[in-house]
Parts: C-alpha cells; structure tokens; sequence
C-alpha cells in the first residue's frame, strides 16, 4: 500500500489485533484453526473495505482515515474477544499440523510456507489485468483515471487486500504466542515500514518478484539490527524509542538515496 499507492495506512495497529482476536474467538468456540483463519483474514479484509470506503467516498485524508478506523477497531476488538485478552494454551493451531517437526522448525517451516503462498499471490494478481490497473493508479492516478481506471476502487482493493495480509499476520502471531491481546499491535506500523525501507535501501533496481523476497528479508535485517542495539545492556524500556531512532535513519538513507539520483537525473 505505502510503495504502491503511496497511501501512509496507520489503521494496520488495529487491524492486526483484529486477526489475532477473530481467530481466537473462534478457536475458543471451537472452530478449527484453518476455518480461523480464514475468518482472521475476511475480517481483515471487511476492515479495509471500511477505510477504502471512508478515504474515498467520504475524502477523508489517509492519515486520518487510518487513525478512524485504528481508534474504531479498538472497541471492536474487544467486543469480539470479550475481554482485553484470550488465552489459546492447549487450544490446536496451524503448527499442529506439521508436529512431526520440533516447535520451533514446525513455526519456521510454517511461516516460511505461508509467506511464499502469499508471495506468489500477489505476483500473480499483479500480472491480471485488475493488478496492473492497480499499479499504475499508484504511479499516475491522473493519467490512470484519464485511461478509464476507476482509481478509487482500486484504492480500496488496495486497502482490503493489505488489511488481509495484516489480520492473517496477527492471527498467526497469535497462534505463535499462544494469546490474543488487544495491545499487540503497538508498533506493528514501525516494523511493517522498516522492512520496505530497509528493502528499498539495500536491495537496488530489483525486478518485481525478487522485490517481494527483499521486503521480507527486510524484516529479517531491521529485526537484526534492533537486537544488535540491545546487546549493548540497553534497557529494553527503551526499545520503542531504539526503533523510532533507527526507522528514522533508514528513512534519511532512503531520502538520501532518492536525491542523489534526481540530482543525476
């Protein structure tokens, strides 16, 4: 969404709580962990529709159609939960699926799976006709509207498809930790940008595929990175403000980086 249709969502700190409590909720009820899920990512998906809907229709500014729509979840998800919390000790998840596997191999292997699921999904979609209507609503919204694009669906496909993928996130992190809370999305926006910026700033002139691969080893780096701080005895109090610290470099990298070649341009 912030690469391709250059739109900032902050709603993504309500929407990763949001799969994390519709999956538990459900597991709660009994519902298996796949069904789960997949409620996880629909709920996801309705919430981006919402914020679409509401940046669109009502031409309320991206910034503050995230923080509506952040602020609203809230109240959501504890209504969904029930509580401010759910315990899901003992309760079956995706991981059990792979128990041959150690615990550990079994949530790697997992993730790993999904994450290349979800890859070759949006390649896929990116290369259909809707996808590409899509990308250039993001490179030229005046000329993409001028070739007939409806640019305002697709800021809302744009809206429901990353609200998916971060509802599917938090369910699985859920399952991860054993645990929904309604506060586990704090932050999740600093991680979401590291990664792209890191991705942007290491990985240079990279075709459209592989650019996927890098924004998930971006994460990997801006994860690196904030555990190499904290081996310096730094108090993990600190670590919001350790990470806010070391976006902002990699944003100024980026800056950087994106000046140097308008000068040579």
């Amino acid at each position: 969404m912030y690469k391709i249709l250059d739109i900032p969502d902050l709603s993504a700190e309500g929407v990763f709580p949001l799969g994390a409590a519709i999956y538990a909720s459900q597991v709660v009820a009994g519902a298996s962990p796949v069904v789960a899920t997949t409620l996880a990512v629909v709920g996801g998906a309705l919430a981006g529709l919402v914020a679409g809907l509401i940046h669109t229709k009502l031409k309320i500014p991206a910034l503050l159609t995230g923080i509506l729509v952040m602020t609203g979840l809230y109240t959501i998800n504890i209504k969904v939960m029930g509580s401010g919390n759910i315990s899901l000790l003992g309760k079956e998840n995706l991981m059990d699926m792979i128990n041959f596997l150690p615990e550990d191999f079994a949530t790697m292997l997992l993730g790993a799976i999904i994450v290349l699921i979800v890859i070759i999904l949006l390649y896929l979609f990116y290369r259909t006709q809707i996808g590409l209507a899509f990308i250039a609503t993001g490179n030229n919204p005046v000329m993409a509207q001028a070739n007939g694009i409806n640019i305002d669906l697709m800021k809302i496909v744009g809206y429901m498809l990353a609200n998916a993928l971060i509802a599917l996130s938090g369910s699985l992190i859920a399952q991860n930790n054993g645990y929904s809370d309604i506060s586990m999305g704090v932050g999740i926006i600093v991680i979401g940008l590291a990664a792209v910026i890191v991705a942007t700033v290491i990985f240079k002139n990279v075709p459209f595929l592989p650019r996927l691969f890098t924004v998930v080893l971006g994460a990997f780096i801006y994860r690196a990175i904030i555990s190499i701080v904290l081996l310096f005895n730094i108090d993990p109090m600190y670590l919001k403000l350790v990470s806010a610290i070391t976006l902002t470099l990699l944003l100024t990298l980026s800056n950087m980086e994106i000046f140097k070649k308008k000068r040579k341009g």
